[in-house]
């Protein structure tokens, strides 16, 4: 049986390290697994062919820097319409007859973020939808297709989805089964302490994704998210307190934010590729971040692919609870704090129990968020 992993923002994203690591700690653990796994990735074009060849070529060179030369097919699509027929695209590494060959047998794909639409996701013989941002897909599923109709099994990392106190708007037509976000534990390695004792993240400082709760379209940015804890570098001066988070050169928001003793950081820089976003991982002691409200508010249970990676580093982690805290084993390597003062706290018990907070960071990745143990709950293998 052929596993394909159906991605469409990998590729086209040439400096996010990180976003690149998402899908690649998938086909890892099926690789693990000894499954027949094939990444699916649609890139379309831009318009500029140049910057595709540039894409292209990244995409390849990473997946040769983790030994999967081989085990892909990009369809390139240099017409703007966005039509997922296979006469559309162009096929890179695998060619389009050893597609179809692989379509005409046993199959099943792994729709990361509903990737692949139809017709062309129709031509395999199980269809699994992997959601990865449960407060939105499940929001705009109600107002629009975002592959409802066209798969098999619906799987999410909101882990509090089928609990009574999720407020996420519901489909009845579609049953959620949940899994952990992925990370291959033989791929991130404990690390030792660094020796500056630095709390990060990483990400986008604004979010134009939008959902309606209550009539209203809350702030979904970590600017807004974080607001409430801009003094935690003051409040713990023993440790320096990092955003790498995308934003232009010359905003404001810069000066406002190294005011209040943050220190910035280039993504783009920093974590272009995985193997500088593992490494800039490593640099800290811990992540310390805050999630979009309304995944507090409608309590998802959604956790980060970020985080995950950040425990199988041996870094713990300061967040927020969105429902997921029940899920985990009492000692997580998770901090959920509501507030500075939880915040403050949590932050201090990092930097005085690192040790043992490092370890049960590690733990709980191999026990719980390890990309081999969930691929097989997922597929049934």
């Amino acid at each position: 049986m052929t596993v394909f992993l159906g991605c469409g923002f990998a590729a086209k994203y040439l400096q996010g390290g990180g976003n690149f690591s998402v899908p690649l700690q998938w086909l890892l653990g099926l690789r693990r697994l000894k499954q027949d796994a094939i990444w699916l990735e649609h890139m379309p074009s831009e318009g500029n062919i140049r910057d595709d060849d540039r894409k292209i070529a990244n995409f390849q060179r990473q997946l040769r820097a983790h030994g999967l030369s081989g085990r892909y097919c990009l369809l390139y699509q240099e017409k703007p319409e966005n039509v997922h027929d296979l006469g559309a695209f162009r096929c890179v590494g695998m060619s389009k007859r050893e597609l179809l060959e692989r379509l005409a047998g046993p199959n099943v794909v792994l729709n990361l973020s509903y990737s692949i639409h139809p017709p062309l996701l129709m031509e395999f013989e199980r269809r699994i939808l992997c959601d990865l941002d449960p407060s939105e897909i499940m929001f705009w599923m109600t107002k629009m297709e975002l592959g409802q109709s066209s798969h098999h099994e619906f799987w999410t990392i909101g882990l509090n989805v089928n609990s009574p106190d999720c407020r996420l708007p519901k489909l009845l037509d579609v049953k959620w089964q949940t899994f952990f976000p992925l990370v291959d534990t033989k791929l991130y390695k404990t690390q030792p302490r660094p020796r500056l004792p630095k709390f990060t993240t990483i990400g986008q400082w604004y979010w134009d994704g939008a959902v309606e709760v209550d009539g209203d379209y809350p702030d979904l940015s970590k600017q807004h998210a974080f607001e409430k804890y801009m003094d935690l570098p003051k409040r713990v001066p023993e440790a320096q307190f990092e955003l790498a988070m995308h934003m232009s050169p010359d905003d404001p928001e810069r000066k406002r934010i190294r005011e209040r003793g943050w220190s910035l950081a280039e993504p783009h820089e920093l974590a272009r590729t995985p193997a500088k976003y593992r490494k800039y991982l490593a640099s800290a002691v811990g992540e310390f971040t805050a999630i979009k409200g309304v995944d507090v508010s409608w309590r998802t249970g959604w956790l980060s692919d970020r985080a995950a990676a950040f425990l199988a580093t041996g870094r713990p982690v300061i967040t927020e609870d969105c429902g997921a805290a029940k899920y985990l084993p009492r000692e997580s390597g998770f901090h959920f704090v509501a507030g500075l003062e939880p915040a403050v706290a949590a932050a201090k018990d990092v930097l005085a129990n690192w040790s043992r907070r490092s370890r049960e960071a590690r733990a709980c990745a191999v026990e719980v968020f390890d990309s081999a143990k969930n691929l097989r709950r997922i597929l049934g293998v």
